[in-house]
């Protein structure tokens, strides 16, 4: 047991829109992911998903609204409900889900991920 420096974690990397797997709890991995731009509409049609914001801010893209989330808050998306991140200035976010997450919820996406990378 030891405590986690987000910032230093986040200073690991520079690439956006790739999980990197901080920890583990249970059966659920604890991801920083540096965001910037437009993802893809996905869901996960068995599992809640969690973003909170730790720099920037972060539009979450519904198909009937839209959610700003500043720094400091955080989101949870419903299983089954489609999503669509967007960072119009970047931000860097935690997410927090099962192991067996797919990022893109099995979207076809160049971005989609089979493995984390953990630091």
């Amino acid at each position: 047991m030891k405590a986690v420096d987000l910032k230093e974690k986040l200073s690991l990397f520079s690439d956006t829109w790739s999980p990197k797997i901080i920890a583990d709890m249970d059966d659920y991995h604890i991801k920083l992911a540096k965001l910037e731009g437009d993802f893809v509409f996905h869901a996960h049609d068995d599992q809640d998903e969690l973003f909170i914001v730790l720099e920037g801010r972060l539009r979450m893209d519904f198909r009937d609204c839209q959610q700003w989330v500043e720094e400091g808050q955080m989101i949870v998306v419903p299983k089954g409900v489609e999503h669509k991140p967007y960072a119009p200035d970047g931000c860097s976010v935690m997410f927090i889900g099962k192991a067996d997450t797919d990022h893109t919820g099995g979207v076809d996406d160049p971005r989609r991920k089979e493995t984390f990378e953990k630091i």
